[in-house]
């Protein structure tokens, strides 16, 4: 098996051991009947989960108190935290058999509630999986201000640079900005290359219905200062949310090579980090504290990847496969100890030109 340096740059030496069989990890997990759909569990999440969002929008309609309405943006976050973890997992063909329910899901939770297009995030979100923590391949790396690759922090210039030998501080706040950030990447897709989504029209109008609908609730219900307030808070929390949930399972592991060679179990299961598990943590990460087994099994009901865990872990300990798996604070541990090392690297360098 290829090796990873300290630094989470790839060696490149040929296989010592076997390559492990992947059909074979995949027919144990079939056999326990882990992979079938699972759409009653689905549709009772959507029902919740919608009905929460109408009970915080009647907050809106009820409630004149500013310092609640702040509270309600809080919870407002956090239920359409839940929506975005539904329409990911409609996007990976998770709750139904049929193609088009699945693309209806994606479609009410990604554009309509959230504001963001579904077409763009499939897109971007499986060459993720299909590249994980691949230089040039994985489009998750290209994080604003934030660098965990030497190399590229090497070449940051002005404001860029100065972030960077920051960003242990700046990273947390920067989470803030992590829902906007996608909603403006997926408004550009939809406006320079909106013919490449599959219903380009249907699109548009459902995140302009969004934008349209949502900030007209606020602004009639709170007033413009109050809905501005509302909507900052909002958001804030709901990047801080999606964020903290998405930096774990990646940031801080080994970074591949362009021309890396591992093969798919191998590059899925060393570039991935699990989340211990737990109620809290099930909820708050969606199940993508299930990482490693989400990206062997990209398709696998959210509500099946605790039981697949115990298969994947115990074949993972049969091929001698480093298996990573933490407690919330060891992530963001690890997290910091990487940005704090490419820092520090570029920092020393500097100092002795």
């Amino acid at each position: 098996m290829k090796s990873l340096s300290p630094t989470g740059e790839l060696q490149h030496s040929e296989p010592s051991v076997p390559v492990p069989d992947y059909a074979e990890l995949k027919k144990r997990v079939k056999r326990a009947g882990l992979l079938a759909r699972q759409p009653r569990y689905y549709m009772w999440s959507m029902i919740l989960t919608i009905g929460a969002t109408l009970a915080s929008f009647l907050i809106l309609f009820l409630v004149h108190n500013i310092w609640w309405q702040l509270i309600n943006a809080v919870f407002l976050a956090v239920v359409f935290a839940q929506v975005g973890y539904l329409g990911h997992d409609a996007g990976h063909r998770q709750p139904f058999s049929t193609t088009w329910k699945n693309e209806l899901a994606g479609l009410i939770c990604g554009n309509l509630l959230l504001g963001m297009s579904n077409a763009w995030w499939v897109d971007k979100h499986n060459q993720h999986h299909s590249h994980p923590n691949q230089l040039d391949m994985d489009p998750d790396l290209n994080i604003p201000g934030i660098c965990f690759n030497l190399q590229e922090a090497r070449q940051k210039q002005g404001l860029g640079r100065w972030v960077m030998l920051h960003q242990i501080w700046l990273f947390f706040p920067m989470l803030m900005l992590v829902a906007l950030d996608l909603k403006r990447a997926s408004i550009l897709f939809l406006s320079s290359e909106w013919k490449s989504a599959r219903y380009p029209l249907l699109e548009s109008l459902l995140v302009l219905a969004h934008w349209v609908l949502f900030l007209t609730l606020l602004v009639y219900n709170l007033g413009f200062g109050a809905a501005i307030l509302f909507f900052l808070v909002n958001q804030a929390v709901l990047g801080f949310i999606l964020g903290s949930a998405f930096a774990p399972n990646h940031k801080g592991m080994p970074v591949l090579a362009k021309e890396s060679q591992l093969g798919f179990l191998q590059r899925q299961v060393l570039t991935s980090r699990n989340i211990k598990a737990g109620p809290l943590t099930d909820f708050w990460y969606g199940g993508l504290n299930y990482q490693i087994e989400h990206h062997l099994f990209p398709s696998m009901p959210r509500n099946n990847l605790r039981a697949a865990q115990q298969i994947v872990k115990q074949f993972c300990q049969e091929h001698a496969i480093p298996y990573a798996e933490t407690s919330v604070a060891g992530s963001y541990c690890a997290i910091v100890k990487a940005l704090s090392e490419v820092s520090s690297e570029v920092r020393y360098e500097r100092a002795e030109a």
